[in-house]
Protein backbone atom coordinates (compact mmCIF):
# COMPACT_ATOMS: atom_id res chain seq x y z
CA UNK A 1 0.00 0.00 0.00
CA UNK A 2 1.55 3.36 -1.01
CA UNK A 3 1.89 6.65 1.45
CA UNK A 4 -0.93 8.45 0.17
CA UNK A 5 -3.39 5.91 0.89
CA UNK A 6 -1.96 5.56 4.69
CA UNK A 7 -2.03 9.24 4.98
CA UNK A 8 -5.86 9.60 3.61
CA UNK A 9 -6.68 6.96 6.34
CA UNK A 10 -4.37 8.14 8.97
CA UNK A 11 -6.39 11.77 8.66
CA UNK A 12 -9.90 10.57 8.52
CA UNK A 13 -9.24 8.35 11.59
CA UNK A 14 -7.61 11.31 13.46
CA UNK A 15 -10.67 13.54 12.28
CA UNK A 16 -13.22 10.65 13.04
CA UNK A 17 -11.59 9.78 16.73
CA UNK A 18 -11.48 13.99 17.36
CA UNK A 19 -14.75 14.21 16.61
CA UNK A 20 -16.13 11.43 18.90
CA UNK A 21 -13.47 12.77 21.92
CA UNK A 22 -15.71 15.86 21.70
CA UNK A 23 -18.91 14.01 21.95
CA UNK A 24 -17.67 12.53 25.36
CA UNK A 25 -17.06 8.99 23.75
CA UNK A 26 -15.41 6.88 26.27
CA UNK A 27 -11.83 6.51 25.95
CA UNK A 28 -12.40 2.96 25.85
CA UNK A 29 -14.38 3.05 22.80
CA UNK A 30 -12.19 5.55 21.18
CA UNK A 31 -9.24 2.70 21.83
CA UNK A 32 -11.65 0.15 20.25
CA UNK A 33 -12.47 2.15 17.23
CA UNK A 34 -9.07 3.04 16.65
CA UNK A 35 -7.87 -0.59 16.57
CA UNK A 36 -10.51 -1.66 14.26
CA UNK A 37 -9.72 1.16 11.76
CA UNK A 38 -6.13 0.78 11.96
CA UNK A 39 -6.42 -2.49 11.07
CA UNK A 40 -8.64 -2.35 7.76
CA UNK A 41 -6.45 0.69 7.09
CA UNK A 42 -3.46 -1.36 6.67
CA UNK A 43 -5.54 -4.11 4.50
CA UNK A 44 -6.96 -2.26 1.64
CA UNK A 45 -5.53 -1.27 -0.99
CA UNK A 46 -7.65 2.06 -1.07
CA UNK A 47 -8.39 5.48 0.87
CA UNK A 48 -11.08 5.20 3.45
CA UNK A 49 -13.51 7.26 0.68
CA UNK A 50 -13.34 5.06 -1.95
CA UNK A 51 -14.29 1.84 -0.13
CA UNK A 52 -17.82 0.55 -1.18
CA UNK A 53 -20.25 -1.26 0.49
CA UNK A 54 -19.26 -4.88 -1.54
CA UNK A 55 -15.47 -3.98 -0.63
CA UNK A 56 -16.59 -3.77 3.24
CA UNK A 57 -18.71 -6.96 2.83
CA UNK A 58 -15.72 -8.58 1.37
CA UNK A 59 -13.11 -7.99 4.01
CA UNK A 60 -15.28 -8.71 6.79
CA UNK A 61 -15.86 -11.64 5.07
CA UNK A 62 -12.40 -12.47 5.03
CA UNK A 63 -11.59 -12.95 8.48
CA UNK A 64 -12.36 -15.76 10.58
CA UNK A 65 -14.04 -13.72 13.42
CA UNK A 66 -16.22 -14.63 16.42
CA UNK A 67 -19.93 -13.48 15.68
CA UNK A 68 -19.69 -10.43 18.81
CA UNK A 69 -16.33 -9.78 17.34
CA UNK A 70 -18.17 -9.32 13.51
CA UNK A 71 -20.82 -7.11 15.36
CA UNK A 72 -18.51 -4.92 16.97
CA UNK A 73 -16.29 -3.92 13.92
CA UNK A 74 -19.23 -3.62 11.71
CA UNK A 75 -21.00 -1.05 14.63
CA UNK A 76 -17.29 0.99 14.41
CA UNK A 77 -17.13 1.16 9.99
CA UNK A 78 -21.07 2.63 10.88
CA UNK A 79 -20.07 5.14 12.72
CA UNK A 80 -17.01 6.28 11.03
CA UNK A 81 -18.50 6.04 7.42
CA UNK A 82 -21.87 7.78 9.08
CA UNK A 83 -19.59 10.43 10.31
CA UNK A 84 -18.18 10.94 7.14
CA UNK A 85 -21.25 11.45 5.33
CA UNK A 86 -22.68 13.68 8.09
CA UNK A 87 -20.12 16.46 8.04
CA UNK A 88 -20.09 15.78 3.97
CA UNK A 89 -16.91 13.57 3.12
CA UNK A 90 -18.62 10.89 1.09
CA UNK A 91 -22.30 11.14 -0.62
CA UNK A 92 -23.79 8.06 -0.30
CA UNK A 93 -22.35 5.47 3.11
CA UNK A 94 -21.33 2.16 2.20
CA UNK A 95 -22.44 0.50 5.73
CA UNK A 96 -26.18 1.64 4.98
CA UNK A 97 -26.53 -2.01 2.60
CA UNK A 98 -24.77 -3.88 4.50
CA UNK A 99 -26.80 -6.78 6.23
CA UNK A 100 -26.47 -6.38 10.32
CA UNK A 101 -24.89 -8.92 12.30
CA UNK A 102 -27.60 -10.31 14.28
CA UNK A 103 -26.27 -11.30 17.87
CA UNK A 104 -25.54 -15.52 18.64
CA UNK A 105 -27.20 -17.03 21.03
CA UNK A 106 -26.18 -16.59 24.91
CA UNK A 107 -22.79 -19.06 25.34
CA UNK A 108 -21.80 -18.08 28.37
CA UNK A 109 -18.08 -19.82 29.15
CA UNK A 110 -16.08 -18.78 32.57
CA UNK A 111 -12.74 -19.92 33.00
CA UNK A 112 -12.63 -22.89 35.18
CA UNK A 113 -10.99 -22.53 38.69
CA UNK A 114 -8.28 -25.04 37.77
CA UNK A 115 -7.37 -22.92 34.80
CA UNK A 116 -7.72 -19.24 36.17
CA UNK A 117 -5.66 -20.83 39.55
CA UNK A 118 -2.97 -22.01 37.32
CA UNK A 119 -2.81 -18.40 35.30
CA UNK A 120 -2.32 -16.85 38.94
CA UNK A 121 0.38 -19.39 39.18
CA UNK A 122 2.55 -18.44 36.56
CA UNK A 123 1.84 -14.58 36.22
CA UNK A 124 3.91 -12.09 37.74
CA UNK A 125 3.01 -9.32 40.01
CA UNK A 126 1.28 -7.00 37.32
CA UNK A 127 -0.62 -10.27 35.39
CA UNK A 128 -2.09 -11.76 38.34
CA UNK A 129 -3.47 -8.24 39.42
CA UNK A 130 -5.27 -7.82 35.72
CA UNK A 131 -5.73 -11.46 35.96
CA UNK A 132 -8.19 -10.76 39.55
CA UNK A 133 -9.47 -7.56 38.17
CA UNK A 134 -10.92 -9.19 35.30
CA UNK A 135 -12.05 -12.69 37.24
CA UNK A 136 -12.78 -10.94 40.61
CA UNK A 137 -14.06 -7.99 39.88
CA UNK A 138 -15.63 -8.20 36.31
CA UNK A 139 -13.70 -5.52 34.69
CA UNK A 140 -12.64 -5.68 30.71
CA UNK A 141 -9.67 -5.84 29.61
CA UNK A 142 -9.60 -2.06 28.39
CA UNK A 143 -11.18 -1.08 31.85
CA UNK A 144 -8.02 -2.09 33.96
CA UNK A 145 -5.47 -0.89 31.35
CA UNK A 146 -6.88 2.96 32.16
CA UNK A 147 -7.00 2.61 36.36
CA UNK A 148 -5.87 5.88 37.38
CA UNK A 149 -5.04 6.44 40.84
CA UNK A 150 -7.92 9.37 41.18
CA UNK A 151 -10.76 5.84 40.22
CA UNK A 152 -9.95 4.33 44.04
CA UNK A 153 -12.27 5.81 46.49
CA UNK A 154 -12.79 5.36 50.19
CA UNK A 155 -15.90 4.75 51.50
CA UNK A 156 -17.52 3.62 54.58
CA UNK A 157 -16.77 0.13 53.83
CA UNK A 158 -13.48 -0.24 52.25
CA UNK A 159 -12.65 1.41 48.84
CA UNK A 160 -14.36 1.00 45.42
CA UNK A 161 -12.80 1.27 42.02
CA UNK A 162 -14.83 4.14 39.70
CA UNK A 163 -14.47 2.43 36.30
CA UNK A 164 -14.52 4.11 33.00
CA UNK A 165 -16.75 1.62 30.75
CA UNK A 166 -18.34 1.20 27.45
CA UNK A 167 -19.99 4.67 26.17
CA UNK A 168 -18.62 7.28 28.92
CA UNK A 169 -20.36 5.30 31.63
CA UNK A 170 -19.25 5.19 35.43
CA UNK A 171 -20.02 2.39 37.02
CA UNK A 172 -18.62 2.18 41.06
CA UNK A 173 -17.25 -1.87 41.95
CA UNK A 174 -16.39 -2.54 45.31
CA UNK A 175 -12.15 -3.50 45.80
CA UNK A 176 -11.79 -6.75 47.89
CA UNK A 177 -9.50 -5.42 50.59
CA UNK A 178 -6.77 -7.47 49.34
CA UNK A 179 -7.14 -5.51 45.66
CA UNK A 180 -7.54 -2.41 47.54
CA UNK A 181 -3.87 -2.45 49.68
CA UNK A 182 -2.38 -3.64 45.96
CA UNK A 183 -3.12 -0.93 44.27
CA UNK A 184 -2.90 1.57 47.08
CA UNK A 185 0.77 0.04 46.97
CA UNK A 186 0.93 1.43 43.63
CA UNK A 187 -0.13 4.48 43.99
CA UNK A 188 2.10 4.96 46.78
CA UNK A 189 5.36 3.98 44.71
CA UNK A 190 4.45 5.92 41.17
CA UNK A 191 2.68 8.62 42.33
CA UNK A 192 -0.60 9.68 40.82
CA UNK A 193 -1.65 8.77 37.99
CA UNK A 194 -2.22 5.83 35.74
CA UNK A 195 -1.39 2.32 37.56
CA UNK A 196 -0.25 0.18 34.83
CA UNK A 197 1.89 2.94 32.60
CA UNK A 198 2.49 2.36 28.69
CA UNK A 199 2.51 3.72 25.52
CA UNK A 200 -1.44 3.98 25.14
CA UNK A 201 -2.25 7.75 25.91
CA UNK A 202 -0.07 7.25 29.16
CA UNK A 203 -1.39 3.34 29.88
CA UNK A 204 -0.52 0.18 29.14
CA UNK A 205 -2.21 -1.05 25.71
CA UNK A 206 -4.84 -3.12 26.22
CA UNK A 207 -4.56 -5.09 23.23
CA UNK A 208 -1.22 -6.05 24.68
CA UNK A 209 -2.66 -6.68 28.65
CA UNK A 210 -5.38 -8.85 26.59
CA UNK A 211 -2.46 -10.92 25.11
CA UNK A 212 -0.32 -11.15 27.77
CA UNK A 213 -3.39 -12.69 30.14
CA UNK A 214 -4.27 -15.01 27.61
CA UNK A 215 -1.43 -16.71 26.61
CA UNK A 216 -0.89 -17.45 30.48
CA UNK A 217 -3.95 -19.10 29.96
CA UNK A 218 -4.40 -22.72 29.20
CA UNK A 219 -5.72 -23.59 25.36
CA UNK A 220 -8.50 -20.72 23.95
CA UNK A 221 -9.00 -19.39 27.35
CA UNK A 222 -9.04 -15.60 26.64
CA UNK A 223 -9.26 -12.50 29.13
CA UNK A 224 -12.69 -12.18 28.01
CA UNK A 225 -14.12 -15.20 29.38
CA UNK A 226 -12.63 -14.11 33.03
CA UNK A 227 -15.44 -11.54 32.82
CA UNK A 228 -17.88 -14.98 32.35
CA UNK A 229 -16.48 -16.12 35.31
CA UNK A 230 -16.87 -13.55 36.98
CA UNK A 231 -20.60 -12.55 36.27
CA UNK A 232 -21.19 -15.95 36.90
CA UNK A 233 -19.87 -15.99 40.26
CA UNK A 234 -21.90 -12.45 41.09
CA UNK A 235 -24.53 -14.41 40.53
CA UNK A 236 -24.52 -17.35 42.31
CA UNK A 237 -23.41 -15.13 45.57
CA UNK A 238 -26.39 -12.77 45.03
CA UNK A 239 -28.44 -15.88 45.12
CA UNK A 240 -29.69 -14.78 41.27
CA UNK A 241 -29.65 -11.38 41.51
CA UNK A 242 -30.33 -9.95 37.76
CA UNK A 243 -29.92 -6.24 38.85
CA UNK A 244 -26.54 -6.62 40.87
CA UNK A 245 -25.20 -8.46 38.60
CA UNK A 246 -26.02 -6.05 35.50
CA UNK A 247 -24.64 -3.17 37.73
CA UNK A 248 -21.51 -5.10 38.66
CA UNK A 249 -20.48 -5.68 35.01
CA UNK A 250 -21.51 -2.55 33.82
CA UNK A 251 -24.73 -3.63 31.74
CA UNK A 252 -27.53 -1.53 30.63
CA UNK A 253 -29.31 -4.60 29.47
CA UNK A 254 -30.46 -7.33 31.80
CA UNK A 255 -30.53 -9.41 28.84
CA UNK A 256 -26.32 -9.64 29.25
CA UNK A 257 -26.75 -11.71 32.25
CA UNK A 258 -27.93 -14.85 29.99
CA UNK A 259 -25.15 -14.04 27.52
CA UNK A 260 -22.46 -14.38 30.63
CA UNK A 261 -23.88 -15.92 33.39
CA UNK A 262 -23.17 -19.45 33.28
CA UNK A 263 -26.60 -21.00 35.54
CA UNK A 264 -25.15 -23.34 37.89
CA UNK A 265 -26.62 -27.00 37.18
CA UNK A 266 -26.40 -28.72 40.62
CA UNK A 267 -29.93 -29.38 40.08
CA UNK A 268 -29.79 -30.96 36.48
CA UNK A 269 -26.64 -33.01 37.50
CA UNK A 270 -28.57 -34.61 40.58
CA UNK A 271 -31.19 -35.26 38.66
CA UNK A 272 -29.51 -37.16 36.04
CA UNK A 273 -27.23 -38.91 39.01
CA UNK A 274 -30.64 -39.98 40.19
CA UNK A 275 -32.47 -41.43 37.09
CA UNK A 276 -28.99 -43.07 36.22
CA UNK A 277 -28.62 -47.50 36.19
CA UNK A 278 -25.04 -46.65 38.24
CA UNK A 279 -25.03 -44.76 41.65
CA UNK A 280 -23.32 -41.75 41.40
CA UNK A 281 -19.64 -41.98 43.31
CA UNK A 282 -20.03 -38.26 44.25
Amino acid sequence: MNGTILGAWSDAITAFLTAQQGSGVARTSIYTRRQHLNHIAARVPYGPWELTTDDLAGFMASHNWERETRRSRQTTFRAFYGWAAKTGRIETDPTEALDKVKPGDPNPRPVPDRVYLAALAQADEEEALWIDLAAEHGLRRAEIACIHSDDIVETLLGHDLIVHGKGSKLREVPLTAAMARKLLDIVTELGRGYLFRGDEDGHVSARWLGTRVSRLLEGDWTIHKLRHRAATRFWIASEGDPYVVADLMGWASLAMVRVYVKLPDERKRRIVNAASRVPSLV
